[in-house]
């Protein structure tokens, strides 16, 4: 795996030469190495590449597993390292970042939006005094489908500063979502994203001050693992954004047109009219032409 990893690294690096000779600017894009998920002797020939032939070439590593970092040579220690690991809430993006991660791909603001999510977190927390010694979790995020935020004229979230929050109000959202509107997703999205904008800013907040373990550690006492139960269905899930699996796969999205179903039920239990070679006997046996 290894070999092969080395071979395709190169061949990127060549094509980017090349197209290097066509622009004015040198390095119009990154190359991040991938750091296999597999054991330092397996690739061991691999990362003196890396530091050795290519490092000149690279611009950051791809991590697939958070402690790869162990393995990295001295020759790249200084490069950034993007994560491969998708983390399921914030707590993992706090976890692989005390392990030595610098950049992240965060799915789960997808998912949030997707559930009709509004997240709700800050990193550092100061959690309030505790009430007969214990501090009850507070969720990562809020649910706005439920009819509770239908007359409610607050922002998503208090002092947030995002479009969703100063244009908008929580009542307004409710409705969109409650009526399948695109708009409802895409305030959502706005507003998930400038929260995980001022989570990032505070993380590096916390490593400057030099306090990170320690927010860390409340971080996680204070807020609930996993993100709130999904109470209803996201918008409709568009061909490019899955991957056929097969014949007999299930539909992605529930039947949206079935006005006419009812139509259909009673013309099935309707009784068959006569056909064409029936004669008045069976007519009138159908109905027809009752005496009064």
């Amino acid at each position: 795996m290894s070999d092969r990893t080395a071979v395709w690294l190169k061949d990127i690096i060549a094509g980017r030469r090349s197209l290097d000779k066509t622009i004015k600017e040198r390095g119009q894009f990154a190359i991040f190495a991938p750091v296999l998920p597999i054991s330092v002797e397996l690739q061991r020939f691999y990362l003196e590449q890396l530091g050795d032939e290519m490092r000149s070439e690279i611009q950051g590593l791809a991590m697939y597993d958070p402690l790869s970092i162990t393995k990295i040579p001295k020759e790249l220690e200084n490069l950034p390292r993007l994560s491969m690991s998708e983390p399921a809430n914030p707590q993992c993006i706090l976890r692989e970042i005390q392990h030595g991660l610098d950049i992240f791909t965060i799915p789960f603001i997808g998912i949030a939006t997707d559930a009709g999510i509004a997240l709700d977190f800050s990193f550092p927390v100061r959690p309030p005094e505790p009430m007969n010694g214990t501090i009850l979790r507070k969720p990562l995020g809020v649910d706005m489908r439920p009819s509770s935020h239908a007359r409610d004229l607050s922002p998503l979230r208090p002092e947030c500063k995002c479009y969703a929050c100063t244009k908008h109000h929580r009542a307004y959202l409710q409705h969109l979502l409650a009526a399948n509107e695109m708009l409802g997703w895409v305030l959502l999205q706005i507003h998930n994203h400038q929260v995980v904008d001022e989570f990032f800013a505070g993380t590096r907040a916390s490593i400057g001050a030099g306090t990170f373990d320690e927010d860390y550690r409340v971080f996680e006492k204070f807020y609930d693992p996993d993100l709130p139960e999904r109470t209803g269905q996201g918008p409709r899930v568009r061909g490019y954004q899955c991957k056929s699996e097969g014949p007999s796969e299930l539909k992605k999205n529930p039947t949206a047109y079935g006005r006419l179903d009812d139509v259909r039920e009673k013309l099935a239990e309707a009784v068959s009219l006569p056909s064409p070679a029936a004669d008045a006997k069976d007519f009138e046996d159908q109905g027809f032409a009752k005496a009064v």
